[in-house]
């Protein structure tokens, strides 16, 4: 019998991979492209500035962008409060005609720590204006549930701070994210630096990752992608495939049952 297609659905759109790309801080329109298809992509992530939404500069990009043939997910990064990231996020869907939004308000400057509280409070009232929206949080499951409780399908917690490249910063606590949401979509967002972190958290059962600066600030952005769409394919494979548990103790491979012993 066939194996289903193992998909991933977030809110009403069906992905065609398990890995979402950044748009930022590439050496060039043409590399980043590059990446995009290297990647397999099944989304982008493009940050909205109020001062380019209207520039004919900009406009270059936006073309570019819809020109991948993928979902765009504005993001409201840069965001310091509730305000600036609801308007932010108004103005993502008017540009780019989606209801959805990656809502990011961030709390503390050296670490981009989003801030929890106004990050719920933001969540609430885009839910209200029918935003589908994704947030970027912590692994904290208070803030989980309350943003659940939002309206939110889909919660993007970070492994560690954004472009630090450190991998799973924690994993106890991603693991019992993922325990306590077992059928809510989770994308873990920022922190991750190579390839095996992105397998790693695939492992851990999550439903895909977001990457960005370990692609477009590696030496070779393609080949780099490419990389970690190889990478979150295994990982998701190893978590169907069901791993065998950690044991504190060795176990022989070669049964001692019938062995015959020599005197």
């Amino acid at each position: 019998m066939p194996t289903p297609p193992d998909t991933l659905r977030l809110y009403d759109f069906e992905l065609r991979s398990r890995l979402l790309l950044g748009t930022a801080r590439y050496p060039s329109p043409a590399i980043l492209e590059q990446s995009v298809r290297a990647a397999q992509a099944a989304v982008v992530t493009v940050a909205l500035r109020r001062e380019s939404s209207a520039e004919r500069a900009g406009q270059g990009f936006w073309s570019l962008v819809r020109s991948f043939g993928v979902p765009v997910l504005p993001n409201t990064a840069g965001c310091h409060s509730v305000k600036e990231a609801v308007t932010t996020a108004r103005m993502a869907r008017e540009l780019f005609e989606t209801p959805w939004i990656k809502l990011e308000v961030i709390g503390e400057e050296d670490t981009l720590h989003p801030d929890v509280l106004g990050l719920v409070e933001a969540a609430n009232l885009l839910v209200r204006e029918e935003f589908q929206v994704l947030p970027y949080c912590t692994e904290d499951l208070v803030v989980a549930e309350r943003l659940l409780q939002a309206g939110c399908r889909v919660l993007m917690p970070w492994a560690a701070p954004i472009g630090s490249g450190r991998g799973l910063n924690n994993v106890f606590g991603l693991r019992a994210l993922r325990a306590h949401f077992p059928e809510v979509p989770l994308i873990v967002d920022a922190g991750l630096g190579t390839p095996s972190h992105a397998a790693a958290a695939m492992e851990l059962g999550f439903d895909a990752v977001l990457i960005n600066t370990a692609v477009a600030q590696a030496r070779d952005p393609v080949c780099m992608a490419h990389a970690f769409a190889q990478a979150v394919s295994a990982g998701r494979e190893a978590y169907l495939a069901g791993p065998i548990p950690a044991r504190d103790m060795a176990v022989p491979t070669t049964p001692l049952i019938g062995k015959a012993f020599l005197g």
